[in-house]
């Protein structure tokens, strides 16, 4: 027998004898030494109830240098309050086991939850499992580094899960109740994207690389397995959910534990759908035209949040055979929507698609729109059994699997050695057919997938909902799905394309322009990248007087018409051919000498000549 069959017949006896005794556990001979033989603790139904949860302190150190340059006192609190919650640590490459130059590996995350765990409080350490052969076959900018050959299954199977089951599996960490996001984004292509060649390729290697997964990751007690099952934007439609929740059952039925090699599910991984939305309740509602899931943005789809997805999946899975306690997780980390943007009531309009999208809060362009998205705020706080989420939701918790302020991708080709390509979904330039020939709404300037991104998250910190610091939101009332048997039945592409011709937001309210301090003087750098009929703009302001700005408002004129669809770090007004970027509540201050960088998606006829006229709190700015 290989030395790898003697580790995994060790891990495989060692589940089975969880329950015995320490000297039990010393009369059979292991592979793995240890000195100290702690017994697993019996597995629970939620491993999140009554527990801690594990807090990365190298991405906390993160947060808190990021408050320190925050600039903003109020800001900086709320950042310390997000370096306090647990995130999910990311085996995202085979390097990331044992560390790399993004970061420490397994082996120190586990040391570093075993001096969190205090007296006899559960610890849950959130890990994701994330190297799938062909990986993210349907996005480019989480492509991994394994191919969809056979080769690349082995090399998961030997050079990725067995290390991570061999370290999980040493007696210290018994106690520490590991839950293991499996695989995000992997099956759910199995269902919308079957069309593509790449997940052709890719399925039979989906399905054996998590029968294998959760097969070794099950040989432990204190394992929790939740597969990865997308979001109500993504499966949501009756098309698209049932044979979902049957490829679950599929895939289930071919581990050694059946239905039991699954203890839940975990929805909206590294998306931005919202809990619910708290002005459209009624998906059968009718406005106008037709009923409210009928309208551009939702394409028939009844689950508008997470809350109603996880009601609607879990009730497909039971009737597939999975037990009823099989629980849900939510990933709250980027789903709260809040900031100036948010509506504050249901629209009025009696047209069905401005009815729609004056009163959602998920500001996207499109439900498809998934790459650093503009204008997304953190959600809530990670918790167990939330107060108020529905019954039929059968929530374990609302979890944070995707650490705040780390990329989704590149806005840019950047050049790398992690087999990360460049997706044009994370390009705000990129006018998308996905998205019904959009922009994409993707904040400019991001690093690759899973590097720290700043400007994002001061954006994420400072649209959060509930507000950071004001306690707990109650749960929205979820949209409530009706009977899934759709009527009339629409025609529904594998992969929501259709989007609505966004409604333009109302006009947020900008600040009063500041009076014009006496002797303040301004420079101004304008550049603008220009493609068919768009264009996206930079905009360098820098305070050239002698005294600090406690807050600014910058002016200028288009000349041929242009228009402003979508800026970022500044509240952003247009009258005319005057825009009007007011600072926004975290970067007002501005010292002498001291510049701030703003920007802007716009549109243009076929003509798009620079602004040369600026002012800066009423003072005229050089340009260049």
């Amino acid at each position: 027998m290989s030395t790898h069959g003697n580790r995994t017949a060790g891990r495989r006896w060692r589940a089975v004898a969880t329950a015995a005794t320490a000297t039990a556990l010393v009369a059979v001979p292991l592979t793995l030494t240890s000195t100290t033989a702690t017994a697993a603790e019996a597995h629970v139904d939620n491993p999140y109830a009554g527990a801690k949860q594990y807090v990365n302190p190298t991405w906390a150190a993160t947060v808190e240098s990021a408050a320190t340059r925050a600039g903003d006192p109020a800001l900086a609190a709320q950042m310390r309050t997000v370096a306090q919650q647990p995130t999910a640590v990311w085996m995202d490459r085979i390097s990331a086991i044992a560390g790399n130059a993004d970061g420490n590996g397994l082996k120190f995350h586990l040391d570093e939850a075993l001096k969190q765990k205090t007296g006899s409080t559960p610890l849950v350490f959130n890990l994701v499992i994330y190297n799938l052969p062909g990986r993210d076959c349907y996005a480019l900018a989480s492509n991994g580094e394994l191919p969809a050959t056979d080769a690349g299954l082995a090399r998961y199977k030997t050079e990725y899960i067995d290390p991570i089951v061999d370290m999980l599996s040493d007696p210290k960490y018994g106690d520490i109740r590991i839950a293991a996001t499996i695989e995000p984004d992997s099956l759910p292509n199995l269902i919308t994207n079957s069309s593509e060649a790449a997940c052709q390729q890719s399925a039979p290697y989906y399905r054996e690389g998590v029968k294998y997964a959760l097969d070794e990751l099950k040989t432990m007690s204190n394992v929790y397995t939740y597969i990865d099952a997308a979001h109500s934007g993504w499966l949501g439609w009756d098309s698209n959910a049932a044979p979902a929740a049957k490829l679950f059952a599929d895939v289930a039925k071919t581990t050694r534990l059946g239905f039991a090699s699954i203890d839940g599910f975990v929805t909206n991984t590294a998306n931005s759908t919202p809990l619910a939305e708290p002005f459209l309740t009624d998906p059968n509602k009718q406005v106008g035209s037709g009923q409210v899931r009928s309208a551009k943005f939702y394409e028939w789809n009844p689950d508008f949040g997470e809350l109603a997805w996880t009601a609607h999946l879990h009730s497909l899975l039971v009737a597939e055979g999975f037990p009823a306690s099989t629980g849900m997780l939510i990933d709250t980390s980027r789903n709260g929507w809040g900031g100036p943007n948010r509506p504050t009531a249901v629209s009025t309009s009696t047209n069905l698609d401005t009815y729609v999208d004056e009163s959602r809060i998920d500001r996207r362009v499109h439900r498809g729109a998934w790459c650093n998205p503009l204008g997304a705020g953190i959600g809530e706080l990670p918790q167990a059994t939330p107060a108020g989420a529905p019954a039929a939701s059968h929530l374990d918790a609302y979890v944070w699997i995707k650490p705040p302020g780390e990329s989704d991708g590149a806005s840019k080709e950047i050049p790398n050695d992690q087999g990360k390509s460049f997706d044009r979904m994370c390009d705000p330039t990129y006018v998308s057919s996905k998205l019904s020939n959009q922009l994409t709404g993707a904040t400019p300037d991001a690093p690759l997938a899973g590097q720290w991104f700043e400007a994002q998250f001061v954006t994420l910190v400072k649209n959060a909902y509930p507000v950071i610091g004001s306690g707990p939101n109650p749960s929205p009332t979820p949209t409530v799905s009706p009977t899934p048997t759709v009527s009339p039945t629409p025609t529904v592409s594998p992969s929501p394309t259709v989007s609505p011709t966004p409604t333009v937001s109302p006009t947020p309210t900008v600040s009063p322009t500041p009076t014009v301090n006496p002797g303040a003087s301004c420079s101004v750098k304008y550049t603008a990248n220009s493609w068919n009929s768009g264009f996206t703009a930079s905009v360098k302001v820098t305070n050239t007087g002698s005294s600090a700005l406690s807050s600014w408002s910058l002016k200028f004129a288009f000349a041929n018409g242009q228009t402003v669809q979508q800026g970022w770090s500044a509240t952003w007004s247009q009258s005319g051919s005057t825009v009007t970027a007011a600072n926004a509540a975290w970067n007002g201050s501005l010292a002498a000498g001291g510049s701030v960088d703003i920007g802007f998606n716009g549109a243009h006829s076929g003509t798009n000549t620079a602004p040369t006229s600026f002012t800066l709190n009423g003072a005229t700015c050089t340009v260049g």
